[in-house]
């Protein structure tokens, strides 16, 4: 590992775009794919100038993920103070579940041609070393709205605010600059969503639905998802950073949501969806969990931009999971020159 260099984070709170794609794959067995994958690690940067360099103002950035079981294959010790597998959640009815998934490439651009090729330049270096488990093509859907019809990631943290929310700093040394994240896909039943009255899904969701104004506490319920999905610690608000992006195939009626969501600790996000599943007191739960289905569920680690071009690529694997204290990177700082979208992070998070 390198240790010692001042880590640049990659592009998690890169500007909104029109289009992303999500690809989740896990690590084939064998030490030549996990060779494939950690020389790979120091050529995405690279890889992405290239296909930047077709449109620099097309906004191409990919982030780069690491499920729990895949980091000890692939490097071993240290680890990420807090990464662990997803933790499924039950509540009722309600499921969160846990699915496979041991990479996490979060693509995101302009133009959908641009992720594409992207996609298609990664699969064609990993192909073999990886097994894809669920791609999913998102796009914006007018004022930024998800498909229940609902302005989505209002309350994302901007600039400063973002950085804090984001990014690992020095409760986890070693890999300052990293983040974690978490993903789901949802599918909607929106004809019986549809069938509400805007006054019921503005009570479920906590906001009106053409302004995007919050309701008034004294009229929005304690189960409406904005109150659930509001975490306090010590008086002050805990807050995590949204990317989220509606997606779907109209002729097979399916109509979804891929939540993915960034934080400095996987807690938050966590105690989010345990208030959601489970409830806040436990009942109290999200009504929106009434139409919409989570059926993946995974967390991952993002490892500064720093950390992944000092990967050795004959450096072996430790298969074994520790949980040895790290000695890596240091807290980063981020800058956008339009040449390496995988470690940037200056300027304010625009709205989303």
């Amino acid at each position: 590992m390198a240790g010692g260099a001042r880590g640049v984070a990659q592009a998690v709170a890169a500007p909104l775009t029109r289009a992303a794609i999500f690809l989740v794959a896990t690590l084939n067995p064998g030490p030549e794919n996990r060779a494939t994958v950690r020389s790979f690690c120091g050529d995405i940067a690279a890889l992405l100038r290239a296909v930047e360099f077709r449109d620099l103002e097309g906004g191409l950035s990919c982030v780069v993920g690491f499920g729990s079981d895949a980091w000890d294959r692939l490097f071993g010790p240290p680890r990420p103070a807090k990464l662990h597998p997803f933790r499924e959640i039950r509540g009722g009815a309600r499921h969160a579940v846990s699915t496979p998934g041991d990479l996490l490439f979060h693509i995101r651009a302009k133009r959908m041609d641009l992720c594409f090729e992207l996609a298609t330049q990664i699969m064609a270096r990993i192909g073999g070393a990886v097994s894809p488990v669920d791609e999913v093509q998102g796009f914006r859907y007018f004022d930024d709205r998800d498909l229940v019809g609902f302005v989505d990631g209002t309350e994302n943290p901007r600039g400063e605010a973002a950085i804090d929310a984001v990014l690992v700093g020095e409760e986890d040394a070693a890999f300052a600059g990293g983040s974690y994240v978490i993903v789901q896909k949802y599918l909607h039943n929106l004809n019986a969503w549809n069938a509400l009255s805007t006054e019921a899904q503005e009570r479920i969701i906590g906001r009106t639905k053409l302004s995007d104004i919050e309701l008034d506490d004294s009229i929005k319920p304690t189960s409406a998802h904005n109150a659930l999905t509001t975490i306090v610690e010590d008086g002050k608000e805990i807050k995590i950073l949204r990317d989220n992006m509606p997606f779907g195939r109209a002729s097979m009626g399916e109509f979804g949501t891929y939540f993915i969501g960034y934080s400095r600790s996987p807690s938050t996000i966590e105690q989010m969806l345990e208030n959601m599943f489970i409830g806040r007191p436990p009942g109290n739960y999200d009504r929106l969990l009434d139409f919409s289905l989570a059926v993946t569920g995974n967390l991952f680690f993002v490892p500064s931009a720093t950390f992944l071009e000092n990967v050795a690529e004959d450096q072996p694997a430790v298969a074994v999971a520790s949980a040895e204290s790290p000695t890596e990177d240091s807290l980063p700082t981020r800058q956008n020159d339009g040449s390496l979208g995988i470690g940037s992070l200056k300027g304010d998070i625009p709205h989303e």
